[in-house]
Order: C-alpha cells, then structure tokens, then sequence
C-alpha cells in the first residue's frame, strides 16, 4: 500500500539490501578479517541498534568464499544446538549420537577449509545461552580449523557474565568485541533521508518538524527510528497525504507502546 501510494518501486525502511551504516561498517569489515585470521568476536548492542543488520549482511555477502552458519534458537540445550548446527551445515544430526554429531561437524568444517571457503558461525542472543552450553560449543569449536571465527551476537548483558572469573577460560579467548552505540540525532537524520534517497523520494516527504520529532522520540535506536517512520507513512496514506507532517507522527507516539507514562483506564 505505502510503494502504491507514494508511486514508488520498493519497501521504504526495509531491511533488504541496506547500506551499512560507518559503524555497522567498521564492525563489518573486522569480522571479515577475522574470519581469515581466526578468532572469537562479540557483536554487542541494546535491542535495535542494528547487531542483526550486520549478521544477515555478514551472512549474505559471500556465501560463495564464507560459510556462516547462525543459530537462532539459544534457548536449546547443547545437544539441541548442535542438531541446529548439523541442519546449517547441511550434515544429518543423528538422534542421540551427539559424539558422532560432533564428529560429523568438525569433518564438515575440515572439508570446507580445505576447499578454501573461511567458516565463521554465528550464535544469535549469545546473551540468552546457558553458559555451560556456550562453553561446550567453544570447546567443539576447538577442534575446527584454527582459522575459523565463532561470532557471538549479543546484548552488552553477555559481558557481565563471561566476565566472571569462573568464565575466564571464555573470556580470554575473545579476539575482538565491539557495542554498537546509538544514533546520536544528525546520524538519525542522516539515516532517514538516506532511506528516502534508496526508495527515490524527496526529503521533504518528511517534513523538518516531522524528522526532529521522530529523532527526539526514537532516542537513538534503529529500529524506533524504522518503526515510527513507517507508521507515520501508514498514516499518511490513511490521510490521504503525500507528505508526512508532524500531526502523522503524533499519530503514532499517541499508541500505548510509544507512551511511558500512560495510565490504565479504571474500569
């Protein structure tokens, strides 16, 4: 409705095919690195910043030179993760074998090295696994080709954990960490009419007073930024208008989950 109604050709504020922003960017580029030296790097950052902008375009950029696996599901217990890890590597998991699923990995990795592809898997919300379950999935990786990068995104929370001294075997391990910081607001500017340049609309489809008010209420976070900014086009196309003014974005920080100091109504 909104690529109808603004007669353009794809998704405003998508997630496909962006341009990293300089410091996603930076972090981009040290991962590739590592993944040719070997390592254990940390992507950090409060929900939203952008960690899994850079894992899906870490993921995607060369599957043809850099296998990278992710799992998801953190949740798991270990043997369930190495199921995970099994289906990624496109090795069939046998169900209660977890020491020949193990074995079965490492050949696979070794395979690959060999045919000259890096291999870099990728632990989503690292900061959500049991930290036995994470110390086991190091030691397996261990026995993979020592130029492999094992790379645990996560939010800054996993820092206090393997911090601790009884985590001192993970911790000294770690090659490279990085947090990824908020916008401050001419980056959050700067981002939003980027993504109006990507989609060939005009800056003043937003209006000045409508981009100073989402910079102000997104408070540095990516994905607010991304989430007002369509809602405010939602309710522009509800109103019939082709420009969105600050009455648009209004709209959307009047709803319950933008209001902080809302209060229930008494029944």
């Amino acid at each position: 409705m909104i690529r109808a109604h603004f007669g353009i050709d794809i998704n405003p504020f998508s997630r496909e095919n962006v341009t990293l922003l300089p410091q996603q960017q930076e972090i981009f580029d040290t991962l590739r690195v590592h993944s040719q030296q070997g390592g254990l790097c940390l992507v950090l950052g409060e929900p939203g910043t952008g960690k899994s902008i850079i894992k899906e375009k870490f993921r995607d950029h060369a599957p043809d030179r850099i296998v990278a696996p992710c799992v998801a599901r953190t949740l798991h217990s270990y043997r369930n993760t190495v199921k995970i890890l099994c289906q990624a590597f496109n090795v069939d998991a046998e169900k209660g074998m977890e020491a020949k699923n193990e074995y079965d990995l490492i050949n696979e990795a070794t395979r690959l090295n060999q045919l000259g592809r890096m291999i870099a898997p990728i632990i989503d919300d690292a900061h959500l696994m049991d930290i036995q379950c994470l110390r086991k999935i190091r030691l397996l990786f261990e026995d993979f080709p020592k130029n492999h990068n094992l790379i645990l995104v996560a939010q800054p929370s996993l820092l206090t954990s393997i911090n601790l001294i009884v985590n001192e075997d993970i911790r000294s391990r770690v090659t490279h960490s990085a947090i990824i910081k908020k916008l401050n607001p001419d980056h959050a500017k700067e981002f939003i009419l980027s993504q109006l340049d990507r989609c060939k609309l005009p800056h003043n489809t937003f209006s000045e007073d409508a981009i100073a008010l989402i910079v102000r209420s997104a408070d540095g976070v990516l994905r607010n930024i991304r989430n007002i900014c369509l809602n405010a086009m939602l309710e522009a196309l509800r109103a019939q208008s082709k420009t969105v003014g600050k009455k648009q974005v209004n709209k959307v920080l009047m709803q319950p989950h933008w209001s902080y100091d809302y209060e229930l109504e008494e029944k």
